[in-house]
This record gives structure tokens, sequence and C-alpha cells, in this order.
């Protein structure tokens, strides 16, 4: 049995509600009463599956069965339907050792395949941890590196992969191979001592791999891991290991650590699908989700993946500002007292519950960041930042970087067009054009400055900041 189970909900009706809560200091959802051993992993993996009546891409081929643990935890006909109301816990003592939960001997998800550049790294925080991703052409292999050169702490995420494929940090050219040995010193003489290769000329190696079309890395550097792939692989999901499963991935950084969604009432659920949900701890504050959607083969011929993502955005603006609140109030009234300012009645809310119970259980309530962090909360920047959606998602993405470019493109094409129609106008002597022909000038300069200036709105309110006001909803 792998190491970690996905959590799936069967809906049973058309009406549902669904709420999840996952700190991303956790990013798993393990109930209490499933022993530590079931859920090993602090992924938070969440799939759905919902009965099919047409015709689609997830049912030409029937899936082996799958062994992930099933709870129905929502009683959608009730939607509010009350429980007796959970036993308040107050805070206890330390841990003990044996139970305490090690949240850096877990694999994690860094970044989907299709959303990084082989041509250049990628620097990227996970688990208060800077690392780099990049390409090693001579092996094949992503790699992953501790984001910090050896020689002056340069972040070599900075840097570029030189033309013989090393790792080269640009502050002073150190050149780096792909099992972290340091291949070049540039200031140091080639008649000198080969001062290039001491061990203290080295960078930090994460183990890393590529499963499900995602770069997974193990947070420690320490050489006793070094072969860890062989004893312990990134969780098992079985809807993703199906050959006959085409999918897609969201991935976006949010300024919250804790993930948390609801349903409406009256939502109709979809036919079948599986939409699995990866939440990776960042930092105190700082969460990062990878969503992994099922591909509709009809549905990408009219509905690029730009518009999905964009999509998706809107669906986590609704919650960003509420929940960083919220995270605000439970972090002051103490993560092992929730229960105390929270009223959680509802059997909506039984996910929550065995969740919180959980993470007290085996983590004190909280993530443990070490002496990386005093798991203060950053303050709240102003809401253009907070929502933003270029540097949270855009930068990042591939396919929503390439749409970004091309509105942009098309934007400076009709301003230019509109200058330049201007311009003609105004060098054309009267009388060389007809009148029709300058007014139709005239009228294309108009539409051209019109458009440019909804475009660049339209740019804007896309990709870069959505404000999201629910009482205009």
């Amino acid at each position: 049995m792998q190491s970690c189970k996905s959590l799936k909900i069967h809906f049973t009706e058309e009406k549902s509600i669904f709420i999840m809560e996952a700190l991303t200091t956790v990013s798993t959802v393990t109930p209490p009463s499933i022993t530590r051993a079931h859920f090993s992993n602090p992924i938070f993996s969440l799939s759905f599956a919902h009965k099919i009546s047409k015709p689609h891409l997830l049912n030409i081929t029937q899936y082996p069965k799958s062994t992930s643990t099933k709870f129905n935890v929502i009683s959608p006909s009730v939607p509010t339907e009350a429980a007796a109301p959970p036993e308040e816990e107050t805070e206890t003592g330390s841990l003990d050792q044996e139970e305490k939960f090690d949240w850096f001997s877990h694999w994690y998800p860094l970044m989907p395949v299709c959303d990084l550049d082989k041509r250049a790294p990628r620097g990227m925080k996970v688990l208060g941890l800077d690392v780099v991703v990049w390409w090693d052409k001579n092996q094949n292999e992503w790699r992953v590196f501790d984001d910090r050169c050896p020689h002056r702490l340069a972040p070599l995420s900075e840097g570029r992969i030189d033309q013989w494929g090393r790792l080269q940090c640009v502050y002073h050219g150190w050149c780096f191979g792909g099992s972290g040995d340091c291949k070049l010193i540039p200031q140091a003489p080639l008649d000198g001592p080969p001062v290039h290769s001491f061990p203290k000329a080295c960078v930090g190696v994460y183990p890393c791999t590529v499963q499900y079309g995602i770069v997974w890395f193990w947070p420690s550097t320490d050489p006793q891991y070094k072969d860890i792939l062989k004893k312990k692989k990134p969780p098992y999901i079985p809807e993703l290991a199906h050959p006959s499963y085409a999918f897609q991935t969201y991935y976006r950084d949010i300024p919250y650590g804790l993930i948390e969604k609801g349903g409406k009432f009256g939502q109709k659920a979809p036919e079948e699908d599986v939409l699995i949900f990866l939440c990776i701890p960042v930092s105190p504050g700082n969460s990062r989700l990878i969503t992994v959607i099922p591909r509709h083969l009809w549905v990408d011929v009219f509905y690029s993946k730009w518009k999905n993502h964009m999509t998706q955005n809107l669906i986590v603006d609704s919650d960003l500002y509420l929940l960083r609140i919220q995270e605000e109030k439970v972090l002051k009234a103490g993560p092992l007292n929730w229960q105390k300012v929270s009223f959680v009645p509802a059997k909506a809310d039984g996910n929550v519950v065995l969740f919180r119970k959980w993470l007290k259980k085996y983590a004190g309530g909280q993530f443990d960041w070490g002496t990386k962090f005093n798991g203060a909360l950053p303050p709240i920047p102003p809401r253009e930042q907070f929502f933003d959606r270029y540097w949270s998602h855009v930068v990042n993405c591939s396919t929503c970087n390439g749409a970004y470019k091309r509105f942009k493109a098309l934007k400076i094409s009709l301003q230019m067009f509109s200058v330049a129609s201007v311009a003609i106008m105004a060098a054309t002597k009267p009388g060389m054009i007809s009148v029709a022909a300058r007014n139709t000038i005239a009228v294309a300069a108009i539409l051209c400055f019109v458009g440019s200036k909804w475009l660049s709105h339209f740019i804007y309110k896309t990709f870069h900041f959505h404000d999201y006001n629910h009482a205009f909803k």
C-alpha cells in the first residue's frame, strides 16, 4: 500500500455542498479515526467522482479499482442538518515525539512540468526552503537545488544554464553539474589547487522526480536521502496513473495559509470528473495550489486552456480575503482552540473538524517551521497586490503567459494603427483622397483606439487584478 491515499467524496444527489479546509502548512486531510500509516504524506489530495450520463474521455476504459479511502461526509439533501456540537478542545501539553508528524520527511509537489522552461532555472519557495528547479540536459532530468551559490549565497535561480548544460551563477560565474558538484570557478587559477572539487564548493541537492506531469522533491539535502526514491515514492493517485485519463493542471500561489472552499446551494454537480487538489505550504500566510483538472477534448476546441485558468482564478479570488482574515482570527485565538471561536454543528463541517483534530493530534495544531519562521502572519498588503494574478499565476503559467503576450501585442497593434491612421490624414492634403476614404480612415482610427482601450482594461482585469466584491456578485 502506498504511503498516501487520496480522499474521495462521492455525491449521490444533484445538489451538493462541499467544504474543504486544509492548512497549507499541513496540506493533507487525515481523519483521526484513521491510522497515521494510511496518511503519511502531507499532501492534501482530493478527488471527486460523479455518475456519468454522457460520453466522456474518462469512460473509454474502466479504471482499475481504486484503493482510495472513501468518506461520505456530506448530506446534500439536508445541507444544513444539525448535528450535536463537537466538544470544545483546549490546548494540551507537548506532543509525543513518536506521534509527532515530521513535515520534512515526505515528498512535495513543486510545479507542473508544462509550466517549466528547460532553457532557464526557476526559483521557488516550499516549506520555507528556497529551491531552484532546472533542466539537466546532460542527464535529461529535472534537478532541484538549494537556491544559493556556496560562494557568496547569490540565488542560483537568477542564473542561467550554460552551453554545456551546467547551472551557472551569474554573480561570479561558478558552474555546477547535475549532482551538485562545482565544475568551474572562473577566478581560480588553472595551475593552482583544484578548489572547485572541495566539498564546500558543492551546492545542496534535493532528491526529485517527475510523476503525473509534476516535479516532486524531497525537502532534505542530507546525503542519506540521496536514494530515497527507491525506498519511498510520491503519493500514488490511481486516477492520474491510469492511461485513459487525460488532464490539465492549474497552478497558483495564494496569500493565505488556510484553504477552504464551499459550494452553493442548488449548484448542480458535474456528471463525472476527477478533481485533485495538491496544497503545498510555502511560508506563514502563503501556500501554493496545484489543481489537476480532467480534459474534455471537445470542450478544448472551443474553450482555451487560458480561459479555464481564468475561471479557476475567479474561484480562488472569491475567498482570498475572507480566508486571510479568518486565518488571523484562528491564530489569535490559538490554533488548538479554534472550536472556542467557531461553531461547526452541521454535517458539512465534518471534514473540517476531522482535519483539525488530526492537525492537533500529530502537529500541535500548526505547521512546524522550525527556526525558519516564528509562525507570525505577514501584514495584509493592499487589495491590488493581495488579489494580484500576474505574479501569483500568469508569469508562471506558460499558457496564460502566452495569451497575455498575444493580447498585449494586439493592443499595441491597434494603437499603432490608430496613430498611423491619424498621421496619414494629417499628412494628406485635401483632395488627395476622397471624402469617403477619409471618413473610413477616421472611423477605423477611432475604432482601433476604442478597441485598444477596451483591450487594455480587459488585460488588466483578466491577467493582473480583479477585485472581488461579494456584494455585487
